[in-house]
């Protein structure tokens, strides 16, 4: 199993959406980088923390699971779609995505200023100055200690 990071603005989807449609497909992805991940390394049955971001409070608010292999994503095809991009081609497509599955809430999010308190983190990807991925791996040892403070 591989545990991921996957950022969403909880003014456009959030911990509360997932768990009152318990499955939904990740669309938007468009960094090469995070497509990759998700097109090449994610597989049915890992977890995911769902990171709330560009918020007031950014953190990580639950979990999630991987409910599916990779497959287009159609809103890159879709002109009146936000994430519409016309140079994808729905023959050779350039955006992927997969379905989550609502795992927990958490009953108190794990805030982005106390994983940069935590010196068992300081070298996560999320807290590596200028990363801007919206997908990513977290290593086990990472996911065991935020697990230990989810559980604190």
């Amino acid at each position: 199993m591989q545990y991921w990071l996957m950022k969403s603005e909880p003014n456009e989807f959030s911990i509360d959406d997932l768990q009152r449609v318990t499955v939904e497909p990740w669309d938007g992805v468009r960094n090469y980088q995070a497509r990759n991940f998700i097109r090449d390394q994610m597989a049915l049955g890992d977890r995911a923390f769902f990171y709330h971001s560009s918020c007031q409070t950014p953190g990580i608010v639950g979990i999630m699971e991987i409910a599916g292999a990779a497959y287009p994503d159609p809103t890159a095809f879709m002109p009146q779609n936000a994430h519409y991009d016309a140079k994808s081609d729905p023959r050779n497509p350039t955006w992927m995505l997969v379905e989550v599955k609502f795992v927990s809430k958490l009953k108190h999010p794990v805030t982005l200023q106390r994983l940069k308190q935590e010196p068992a983190l300081a070298d996560m990807q999320l807290l590596k100055r200028g990363n801007r991925l919206s997908v990513f791996p977290v290593e086990a040892r990472h996911w065991r200690r935020i697990m230990q403070l989810i559980a604190t």
